[in-house]
């Protein structure tokens, strides 16, 4: 019976990880694909333009 105690916590974080993995995977692209891109677009140009700015003001 050893071996089933000693079995068991691999198995279940096997399957936690293969679920871990089809949610990532079911949940790239589709309808909010073009949302979440544009929202990351907008953080990356927010986050550029607050570099810009504090480059300007320390010269």
């Amino acid at each position: 019976m050893d071996y089933v105690s000693a079995l068991v916590p691999p198995v279940v974080m096997a399957v936690f990880f293969i679920g871990v993995i089809r949610v990532i995977v079911k949940t790239q692209g589709g309808a909010n694909k073009a949302k979440e891109d544009a929202v990351v677009d907008a953080a990356l140009a927010r986050a550029e333009g607050a570099r810009q700015a504090s480059a300007k003001t320390d010269a």
